[in-house]
């Protein structure tokens, strides 16, 4: 009954010494890298901005009026423009 009891004991003391390691608080964690630029806000209406600001340019070097429509578009595209611009502002 000794032999038995110390042989369980034996068991137990191996047991308990291999899951002790695993039971330790691990290495501290890397510090984070620093964090990355926020990304651009609204890249739509900024492309969108670019995008009519050559389209206005292109009209007012254009060697034909097309009828009158060119100043319409002209005005439209300056409305545009605005419209966009005062988008970006509420977003702050």
């Amino acid at each position: 009954m000794k032999k038995w009891f110390v042989g369980v004991l034996a068991v137990f003391t191996l047991m308990f010494s291999l899951t002790l390691p695993a039971a330790a608080p691990a290495a501290p964690a890397p510090p984070k890298p620093a964090a990355s630029p926020a990304p651009e806000p609204h890249p739509e209406i900024r492309e969108a901005i670019a995008a009519l600001q050559r389209a206005k340019e292109h009209m007012e070097h254009a060697a034909h009026d097309f009828g009158g429509h060119r100043v319409d578009a002209l005005h439209a595209t300056d409305e545009a423009l605005r419209q966009l611009r005062i988008c970006l502002q509420y977003d702050k």
